[in-house]
């Protein structure tokens, strides 16, 4: 996953503090680039530890995620109209009641927690599916468009990833959670060293 950078701002005649400035976004760029590439390479060496990483904030999200949508329509309420606040509330209390399921199930030993990250994993399989055709579909749309090859690569390369993920089997669902988030850091974290380098080379 990586990230959409601007250009560092160009330096204003007469402007002394945008040096001190594009060296504190210098500084904090590299570090957290050379953050997400230690995260990265951890999570690779050790996806089983980042799959369960991830599926708990996954839960965390969800239940944190469905009491503040719970608390919000409850307090507008009166500014929605029955039918609206119903179906609000609904979807609020699914995500923590699933949240609160995910952490239990979590918490109550490796089998529960293994059976977990395997419904998540497949999940994001289908997720990466339905992305892969419509990048895939985009792409060919658009061939028109100058650089429509590379979002056909990687529509189809998403969608050969997702039909993967559905294939395996359970056993192998634990770990690939890790792997993910281990190849999402580390492109994360090469983003972020070029970005940084920018700041170089734009002095010179």
């Amino acid at each position: 996953m990586a990230f959409d950078h601007t250009e560092p701002p160009a330096q204003s005649p007469g402007d002394p503090s945008l040096p001190r400035e594009e060296s504190a976004l210098r500084t904090f760029t590299l570090a957290e680039g050379i953050m997400m590439l230690i995260l990265g390479t951890l999570a690779l060496i050790f996806p089983l530890v980042a799959s369960v990483w991830v599926t708990a904030v996954v839960a965390l999200v969800f239940l944190i995620g469905g009491l503040i949508s719970w608390i919000n329509t409850m307090a507008r309420a009166r500014q929605l109209d029955v039918v609206h606040t119903f179906w609000r509330l609904v979807v609020a209390t699914l995500l923590v009641v699933t949240g609160v399921w995910m952490v239990t199930r979590l918490a109550s030993g490796p089998t529960a927690a293994a059976r977990q990250i395997a419904i998540l994993a497949l999940a994001i399989g289908g997720v990466f599916l339905v992305e892969g055709a419509v990048a895939t579909c985009v792409s060919l749309y658009n061939r028109h468009v100058r650089g429509w090859g590379w979002g056909l690569v990687n529509g189809l390369m998403t969608l050969l990833l997702g039909a993967i993920i559905l294939m395996m089997k359970s056993s192998n669902l634990v770990w690939i959670l890790g792997i993910l988030v281990g190849i999402s850091f580390l492109f994360s974290g090469i983003d972020l060293l070029k970005f940084s380098a920018s700041f170089h080379s734009k002095k010179s």
